[in-house]
């Protein structure tokens, strides 16, 4: 099976020496690895053109975009430009430029994928460091699939239509994945160093894009408290629980272009709903 990646990456340069010594010493490396430097104005494309220089499969492009910082859009639009330019694959990943894989990670995807013709999506596990331990990054549970980490089959990503270009990306692909009838799969082996923890630099813009993305998600409103509620006790910050609202009623209201059709939201409605009741009823 082909493996591509693709990594958008905009001022990743404390990281990105790390990932990428990650990437090259991989057991079973990617078939290509392009790095898409995002206007970046530090030494990003330098030190990803050096590891370009001496392993043929590592590719550097570059992208200029408007230099604004648009949650979500922004990372799409620039693995979308990387996308553009790759070679034939049968899989296909999104990986961030802060992490730092185990070396046998591709080695397991491949197994996984190969084994299970049904799987669309597959990761492994994402943990933060917290006084000198690695500790699971917990803003989620262990079987969703963190966008830093994705792999999608070329089959699954193709029937979605690739990646919707706004906050919630990187949970409307699950949904879309089962929705198209594949499977989803999380290896709880592979720890994965998060060199960055998610929620750095959170904006009250930000907060309130993830209720834009409940609302294009056509989530109804008792599930989008439920779903602010749960964010909030996640991220242990009360205040995001009314920006959600705020964002999902402002989307409301400027009817905001959807991310999935009417019967793709009759099925992530009844999804989460399941996964409620269950909860619920297992407690």
């Amino acid at each position: 099976m082909k493996l591509s990646v693709i990594i958008p990456a905009h001022n990743e340069a404390d990281h990105l020496t790390a990932c990428l010594d990650s990437f090259v010493a991989q057991s079973t490396p990617p078939d290509e690895l392009i790095v898409v430097d995002d206007n970046s104005t530090d030494n990003t494309f330098k030190i990803a053109s050096e590891f370009a220089q001496k392993n043929t499969w590592i590719k550097v492009l570059q992208r200029k975009s408007s230099e604004g910082h648009i949650p979500g859009k922004k990372v799409v639009d620039t693995f979308n430009f990387g996308l553009e330019r790759t070679s034939e694959f049968d899989l296909v990943g999104k990986f961030d430029a802060d992490i730092i894989l185990p070396t046998n990670y591709f080695e397991a995807m491949l197994n996984h994928f190969q084994s299970n013709w049904k799987l669309g999506m597959c990761s492994g596990l994402l943990y933060v460091e917290k006084k000198g331990k690695w500790v699971y990054e917990s803003i989620s549970n262990k079987d969703h699939i963190r966008g830093p980490i994705k792999l999608y089959h070329k089959a699954c990503f193709n029937k979605m239509n690739g990646l919707r270009p706004g906050v919630g990306w990187d949970t409307v692909d699950e949904l879309l994945a089962q929705y198209h009838g594949f499977e989803i799969h999380t290896d709880t082996s592979l720890l994965v160093k998060h060199l960055r923890p998610t929620g750095h630099g959170y904006t009250i813009k930000k907060r309130q894009s993830k209720g834009e993305a409940l609302y294009k998600m056509r989530y109804g409103i008792v599930l989008v408290k439920l779903t602010a509620l749960k964010m909030a006790w996640q991220a242990k910050n009360p205040f995001l629980y009314s920006q959600v609202i705020i964002g999902y009623l402002r989307a409301y209201f400027q009817q905001s272009e959807r991310y999935v059709s009417k019967s793709e939201g009759a099925f992530i409605r009844k999804y989460r709903w399941q996964g409620i009741t269950s909860k619920m009823s297992n407690n």
